[in-house]
């Protein structure tokens, strides 16, 4: 029997009672929408607007950035003034974008808050704080749900206080936070090792791009050839659904009956705002039987290395003079032969996409890389998470 059954057979063998959330639970403002009698006390942050409060931020300093994002940071606390605050809270943002389990927070300490709502527990010698974060993580399908609007989707407080949360004795919650802790420690552990290897790669990257002035530039032309003509696009309406790939821009936006393609291509974002967000790769390489449409060029090289290289290369620098338009951003075939592209000999390029290769799959690859163990430790987590806060309820 583990330490945690041990506990739960100790403190509460008949089951975990359950309690409306506004019961034991103190948040940052009253709700309109939330009858008086359920928020007697309320505990006001002042909160900045997310492009003032970054504009605060520090290398160095002892007060929490705490955003709405994922984004955050330190400031100090002359700099914060009237807007520090201190406490042991768990934030979830006014507005969202995205899952809230994404960007829902615990923090303890001195911070300075975006437009977060803002929730305490009212008697940590019942409910810990640490508890409930977790508590509310695991409910982030059923929060994520009270959100209304589109876009920037605003949440229904008055559901979310009304959500009733099991709360076992504390030596309960304690063995609970401390096992949930141990995963979330070695998730971010993991977390850190790949930013340091993103960092490492970035840099030998650079290194390996750093040439002598008897390097050789080439264009594309003179590398590769480029196949844009083949390129057919088909309206969604008139796709056949099938088993190729239907690339576009930046990846598979389809699977299709047939295939115009069909061997080793590396492909390159014509248009969208990926050209200059770079969230995503806009070079990227295909194999096999495929169906390319108008919004990628399509490349073919003779020697896999090279394309490899070229891949990368087009990656890592800034193709910002390279594109026109405003909107609708695009890197039309012009300015894409005009890039110039350091060619090394055979070997030199070999001996570069190898280094670069095995970096690449350690920070990236998500079968058998770093975001491969993290991926799996945070599936671990979650199950864990679900199963240690799901108990049986006590009859009152």
């Amino acid at each position: 029997m583990s330490k945690l059954e041990e506990l739960i057979q100790e403190f509460c063998p008949d089951g975990v009672e359950c309690f409306p959330l506004w019961s034991v639970t103190t948040w940052d403002k009253r709700f309109n929408s939330v009858d008086r009698s359920k928020q007697p006390k309320v505990i006001n942050y002042p909160y900045l607007l997310a492009k003032d409060m970054f504009a605060l931020k520090r290398e160095k300093g002892n007060v929490f950035l705490l955003s709405t994002g994922e984004e955050t940071g330190w400031t100090t606390e002359e700099l914060a003034g009237g807007y520090l605050c201190e406490g042991e809270v768990v934030t979830i943002p006014w507005g969202k974008s995205r899952k809230v389990t994404e960007v829902m927070k615990y923090y303890r300490g001195k911070f300075v808050t975006a437009d977060n709502r803002i929730a305490t527990s009212t008697d940590t010698s019942q409910l810990m704080n640490r508890y409930l974060y977790y508590w509310m993580m695991n409910q982030g399908d059923t929060i994520d749900s009270f959100y209304r609007g589109s876009g920037l989707k605003h949440p229904s407080m008055k559901d979310i206080l009304d959500m009733r949360i099991p709360i076992p004795p504390l030596p309960v919650q304690r063995e609970i936070v401390r096992i949930l802790d141990s995963f979330t420690e070695l998730t971010a552990e993991l977390t850190a090792e790949l930013t340091a290897r993103k960092k490492q790669y970035a840099y030998y990257r650079d290194t390996l791009f750093t040439f002598t002035s008897e390097i050789v530039f080439k264009t594309l032309p003179e590398i590769s050839e480029n196949c844009d003509r083949q390129r057919r696009p088909i309206t969604k309406g008139n796709r056949q659904a099938g088993v190729y790939p239907y690339y576009g821009a930046s990846g598979v936006v389809d699977h299709v009956a047939d295939y115009i393609f069909d061997g080793d291509y590396l492909l390159v974002s014509e248009d969208g705002a990926n050209l200059l967000a770079r969230s995503t790769p806009i070079a990227f390489s295909i194999s096999g039987k495929n169906w390319v449409n108008n919004h990628a060029h399509v490349l073919k090289f003779n020697f896999a290395e090279l394309q490899k290289y070229v891949e990368i290369y087009l990656n890592s620098i800034d193709l910002s003079k390279y594109i026109s338009g405003g909107a609708q951003p695009k890197l039309n075939q012009d300015n894409l032969n005009r890039i110039p592209i350091p060619v090394p000999p055979d070997d030199e390029v070999k001996r570069i996409v190898g280094v670069l290769t095995r970096f690449d799959t350690l920070c990236n690859d998500l079968t058998s890389g770093l975001p491969a163990e993290i991926e799996a430790r945070q599936k671990q987590y979650e199950y864990y998470r679900n199963k240690l806060l799901t108990f049986k309820e006590a009859s009152v």
